[in-house]
């Protein structure tokens, strides 16, 4: 069986010279497309591989990249894509974890790849595929060494399907791709569907601010997915204030809370920002506000999407009331079959994945994500949730970006402390800042220090590294900005 390669192929046999996908200068119709990764699943083939091998794929963006992962679909392969901006040991860590067979790559990263096989660390046994499996996906890391999520044809289409539902895609849409491919929520929130139902896709090698409001303009894009970080560099271009967004029917965000004032830009100029809630692990569309009701709802992640259950629980695993704070805990057909070399059920409870976010509820289903359970702040036995501190702070002027974390303290146990950089050119007024928190936020909430930084580390989908960032903020001593 073969659901995700068939998909792809109906389109050709449906509509064959339609645009499927551009990428640079080179435009490819379905057919051609189909070809590009017939060719390739050729040439695996002719090397001994097929049902089951472990097939690497290391590079930015591209066509070939997505001809490699339906060559995988058609041989019953195992696509592994990775993270190029990882380090080539740490890659090469990964490669042994899978088990790869061969690693493919695009020509700009031959020398990386090299690097990588050279430094893979032998002595892992094989451990085999199951029939149906096509992607293991690696996470991020941003809680712990990365694992490797193991999803299968059938759950990918699944998540197609969800992800159609949820955004109202159609053939006639125009997708504008800038996220990395090598993580889920890249490939399968809108590149994976806008191909299954016929869309164009024009796909971005690396995103570039400037590139995606040139293309606004030339290519008009009627959808995109950004995260925060992308958001913010597109509001920080100085071609924004000229951008022309009418061809944009609603854009999608996710991978972290999103601040309100990023929503709220985009939604001043009348395109409703649109969320999936969801993770590698999830395949990953499993909450989603959808575009008709973005812009009422803006800072909730919505509802389930079609075919998911969800529940929200405390630390003993009970069912929280309507309003209250639990763990966000899943069942859906587009979860991952588990972890690759994990026992079976790691990750799981009870048959639920446990998610390790944070969430509320009210009693429609309107789900509100506060973050992540290793980012609850607990201050002299009170709970102070990171993303309501910086919501208050996002906006302010002259501040890029806004980060809360918890910070160990004699008295209560942690303290919350705010992380801040500034807009290139512009200062932050902090004492004005610290009284609009004092005039808003309960005293046990409010930061107790206020901190300037030049940068912030991140995974390669912008998240904001937490662990390294206090990791950072401690070896330099925590000092307070004045």
């Amino acid at each position: 069986m073969t659901p995700l390669y068939d998909r792809l192929s109906a389109q050709a046999l449906r509509r064959p010279e339609a645009l499927a996908l551009q990428y640079g200068e080179q435009a490819l119709s379905y057919r051609e497309l189909l070809a590009l990764a017939d060719n390739q699943a050729a040439v695996w083939q002719a090397e001994g591989l097929g049902q089951g091998s472990f097939i690497g794929w290391l590079g930015h963006n591209s066509a070939a990249m997505i001809a490699a992962l339906l060559a995988c679909a058609k041989l019953g392969a195992v696509w592994v894509p990775l993270n190029w901006r990882l380090a080539a040991p740490e890659l090469a860590a990964i490669a042994a974890h899978a088990g790869l067979c061969t690693l493919g790559h695009t020509p700009e990263l031959a020398t990386q790849a090299a690097q990588v096989l050279t430094l893979r660390p032998d002595g892992l046994a094989a451990v085999p595929a199951q029939p149906g499996d096509l992607m293991l996906v690696y996470t991020s890391g941003t809680t712990g060494e990365p694992k490797g999520a193991m999803h299968s044809q059938a759950g990918i289409c699944a998540n197609i399907d969800m992800a159609l539902a949820v955004q109202g895609l159609t053939e006639v849409d125009r997708v504008l791709a800038v996220l990395p491919l090598f993580h889920v929520g890249g490939l399968c929130i809108q590149v994976l569907p806008a191909l299954a139902i016929g869309a164009a896709v024009k796909l971005h090698a690396r995103f570039d601010a400037g590139a995606w409001l040139h293309d606004l303009a030339d290519w008009r894009p009627s959808t995109s997915l950004l995260v925060p970080a992308v958001m913010q560099a597109i509001l920080a271009h100085p071609c924004w204030p000229a951008a022309d967004l009418s061809s944009l029917r609603f854009l999608n965000s996710g991978s972290q809370v999103v601040p309100l004032a990023l929503i709220e830009a985009f939604h001043g100029c009348g395109v409703p920002v649109a969320q999936v809630y969801g993770s590698t692990e999830s395949g990953p569309v499993s909450i989603a506000l959808r575009p008709a009701d973005a812009l009422a709802h803006a800072g909730s992640a919505g509802q389930a999407a079609p075919g998911v259950r969800w529940r929200l629980v405390d630390a003993a695993g009970a069912a929280v009331l309507k309003g209250e704070v639990g763990e966000i805990q899943l069942q859906a057909p587009n979860l991952m079959r588990g972890y690759h070399r994990q026992p079976p059920g790691s990750g799981f409870v009870d048959g639920w994945f446990a998610t390790g976010d944070l969430a509320c509820a009210d009693a429609d289903g309107w789900i509100t994500v506060v973050g992540r359970s290793q980012d609850l702040i607990i201050s002299g036995g009170e709970n102070i949730y990171p993303a309501e501190i910086e919501n208050l702070v996002d906006g302010w002027p002259g501040v890029a970006e806004a980060v809360v974390l918890g910070w160990a303290d004699a008295r209560w146990g942690e303290v919350p402390v705010l992380v801040l950089t500034a807009r290139p050119g512009e200062t932050v007024d902090l004492g004005a800042l610290r009284e609009h928190l004092a005039l808003r936020l309960a005293r046990f909430k409010q930061p107790q220090r206020i901190l300037l930084t030049d940068s912030l580390p991140r995974t390669a989908l912008g998240k904001v590294q937490k662990a390294a960032l206090r990791d950072r903020l401690a070896a330099d001593g925590l000092a307070p900005a004045n």
